[in-house]
């Protein structure tokens, strides 16, 4: 039986930190899952560190997220160039706390290798590793 009550969307491409990626063609949305979200409380926080139009590796760090429990690095799933930043997250973290598959994104990136997506985690896998976390 599993343990794992957390929103875990089906369509979606996740990573052991707990970031998610929708792709929409050649472009990705990322943001935080409702597991990351849950485990670190209120979201107060959120400073960007990288800029719309810069180019970023997979795994480089993209903002920072404090909560009322820590402050945690948010990276980029996969290469290539930052096409948009949600930036009503700087005045309204806790939309993240919200919607974290919704409004709670954190950036959208031109992909400049799709293929970095396939290597992330499905859904199934997701939960999987979430349940030997917790367990």
């Amino acid at each position: 039986m599993s343990n794992v009550d957390y929103n875990i969307p089906e369509d979606l491409r996740y990573t052991e930190q707990h970031e998610w990626l929708r792709i929409d063609g050649k472009t990705a949305y990322v943001g935080i899952s409702d597991y990351a979200q849950h485990e670190s409380g209120d979201i107060v926080y959120v400073e960007f560190t990288s800029g719309v139009n810069q180019a970023v590796d997979a795994h480089e760090k993209m903002c920072v997220v404090e909560s009322s429990k820590a402050a945690s690095d948010v990276y980029s799933p996969v290469s290539g160039k930052v096409v948009t930043l949600n930036v009503e997250l700087e005045d309204n973290p806790e939309i993240i706390n919200e919607d974290p598959y919704g409004e709670g994104w954190m950036f959208e990136i031109e992909m400049s290798n799709p293929s970095e997506a396939q290597e992330l985690m499905t859904a199934a896998e997701y939960k999987k590793f979430i349940e030997e976390a917790i367990s």
